[in-house]
């Protein structure tokens, strides 16, 4: 087996991270081998060279129709990639809403004799509108659908993403003013049970299962990351029974950039 190191971050604006220099210090300081991006908010034509022809990656983007809007990536180092057998990027998951948003991208690859699915996904935050809403519910229950099927297809399937909800009182600083909130609402969260009672596991809470005062998302407006007033809402989601692979999990609060930090996993695949 192979320690693969994955790291899922919402840039907040691709090109904004690039320009500030915040992605290169990420890769360079912890090397990924698998990068999942969210919110790239641009078209690879608008990218530079590096973000689209990178020396050291592979690249794959799925955008939004809407210009400067949501958008997905994946990146996989070079030498991995090429070690990859039948590798297919896709950018569906079925029937799911938001289609033209370029919510998931999702490579599909064959590894020292096993199929896996990888899935960088940006959930919707639901808060526009009563449709947009409604759509949120209906892209969880999907999602997970869809994790369903390529786990029974035989699929070792990771995602990893900006979920938009924080699970429990422990993962949101300022739970009872939340209470009921959007990111916070009771429909919400019970997706994240009806997901761990599928037998999938929230990577990090599985490890960490009484840690506190641990969050991806801070509100810019308020300057909340000075203060750690935040939300846990950036996740790892394995099969329960691949949490003995994972060797390491951790978000990386250092890292600059955009409003959410990464989140890092080391697993065996």
């Amino acid at each position: 087996m192979t320690l693969v190191r994955i790291i899922t971050w919402n840039v907040n604006g691709l090109r904004a991270v690039e320009r500030k220099g915040e992605l290169d210090n990420l890769i360079k300081k912890e090397s990924p081998d698998i990068l999942l991006l969210q919110e790239i908010k641009g078209k690879p034509e608008q990218f530079s060279r590096w973000l689209t022809e990178n020396e050291s990656y592979q690249q794959f983007y799925h955008s939004a129709k809407k210009p400067g809007y949501a958008g997905t990536g994946i990146w996989v180092e070079r030498k991995l990639f090429n070690d990859l057998k039948n590798a297919k990027f896709k950018t569906t998951v079925p029937k799911a809403p938001n289609a033209d948003e370029g919510r998931v991208a999702h490579l599909s690859f064959c590894y020292n004799g096993k199929i896996y699915d990888i899935l960088s996904i940006y959930f919707p935050n639901g808060g526009k509108n009563e449709q947009a809403w409604l759509d949120k519910l209906i892209f969880f229950d999907k999602v997970l659908d869809y994790m369903n099927k390529l786990r029974k297809e035989g699929g070792e399937v990771i995602v990893g993403g900006d979920m938009n909800v924080a699970h429990t009182e422990l993962d949101i600083k300022r739970a009872k003013e939340n209470e009921g909130n959007i990111g916070f609402h009771p429909q919400e969260r019970s997706w994240v049970d009806k997901v761990i009672s599928n037998k999938w596991a929230d990577v990090w809470r599985a490890k960490n299962p009484k840690k506190t005062e641990v969050y991806s998302w801070w509100n810019v407006y308020t300057k909340a990351r000075e203060r750690n007033v935040g939300w846990r809402i950036d996740y790892f989601f394995i099969d329960s029974k691949l949490l003995p692979s994972v060797k390491k999990i951790k978000y990386l609060q250092y890292q600059m950039g955009s409003d959410h930090c990464p989140l890092l996993m080391d697993i065996l695949i």
